[in-house]
């Protein structure tokens, strides 16, 4: 009876983390195309659980039609990707470790969405993203730092961009180029997103990757996986490699002007609390950074 409890209480702890990083992809609706996502339960969430009325609708974005970085239908005869592994400079490989693959389409690792086929994804499987977390303290006019009067730690700040699609807020993360380094992605990223270097001057432009050539060189890995990502399907879904960059002095970024660029609408250093409600899993990747520093949450 003892093991039978343990056993039971294991399930739900599973279960319940499972739903946890797996619901904002099971929305009503399908935010990029109005499509309506079959209801899926928590309980039948995970492929190993029988679904016999499981019946989905399908979607394929017209945004990816003839786009160099999206991959062509898995209806074209010539299109033969490598599922789980390096395909060509393409990585098809989860970090969440190998995936189904049935009727010749890769299975969403962590279960059903309620939408067959890709969405607006690019990829065919997982789809390779990296997210800087840029933080900083939030200080006063002297340099000291504040602190949250209840929870009396101090209070961290991280650099925000407001996305221009759906107007929330998030990390300034982004693609994984194909033959790119992740390493290589955050800091472009950053730049594009953060600093505006697309549109900067060349003067400009080599201060920033001066500075953060030298900043990005340390940074600390606090998560590498599958994201609860509203634009996830069935068939393909985002992951991330998640660093912190961590200016403790504010001599760094802390100290320089942001400038919104690229695909964000909106740019910022932003405190953090409990209260933040960002997009796709980056609340919870701010919250890890948190405990990490000792800061206020």
């Amino acid at each position: 009876m003892l093991g039978f409890c343990f056993v039971y209480i294991f399930f739900m702890l599973l279960t319940k983390n499972i739903i946890k990083m797996h619901s904002k992809c099971r929305g009503d609706l399908y935010p990029f195309g109005g499509i309506k996502r079959f209801h899926v339960p928590d309980e039948l969430v995970s492929w190993s659980t029988r679904f016999n009325d499981y019946s989905p609708p399908e979607y394929e974005s017209p945004v990816l039609q003839n786009k160099p970085w999206a991959d062509p239908p898995l209806s074209d005869a010539k299109f033969k990707p490598k599922w789980n592994a390096l395909d060509g400079k393409i990585n098809r490989k989860s970090h969440l470790g190998s995936y189904k693959v049935k009727n010749g389409r890769p299975l969403n690792p962590v279960g059903r969405t309620g939408l067959q086929g890709r969405g607006i994804l690019g990829k065919w499987g997982p789809n390779h993203a990296a997210d800087p977390i840029v933080t900083r303290w939030k200080v006063t006019d002297s340099q000291e730092k504040i602190h949250n009067n209840f929870t009396n730690k101090p209070i961290l700040q991280f650099c925000a961009i407001q996305r221009r699609d759906c107007r929330q807020w998030a990390l300034p993360g982004g693609m994984v180029d194909p033959g790119e380094q992740v390493s290589e992605t955050l800091k472009r990223e950053f730049m594009e997103e953060a600093l505006d270097s697309l549109e900067a001057s060349f003067e400009q432009r080599k201060l920033d990757e001066e500075m953060i050539k030298q900043f990005f060189s340390f940074g600390s890995e606090i998560y590498k996986g599958y994201v609860d990502d509203p634009r996830n399907t069935d068939n393909a879904w985002m992951e991330t490699v998640a660093v912190n960059f961590h200016d403790d002095n504010g001599q760094h970024v802390g100290k320089f002007d942001l400038r919104a660029g690229d695909d964000a609408a909106n740019v910022k250093w932003m405190d953090i609390d409990r209260s933040l409600a960002l997009y796709a899993s980056h609340s919870e990747l701010v919250k890890t950074v948190v405990e990490k520093l000792g800061a206020h949450w």
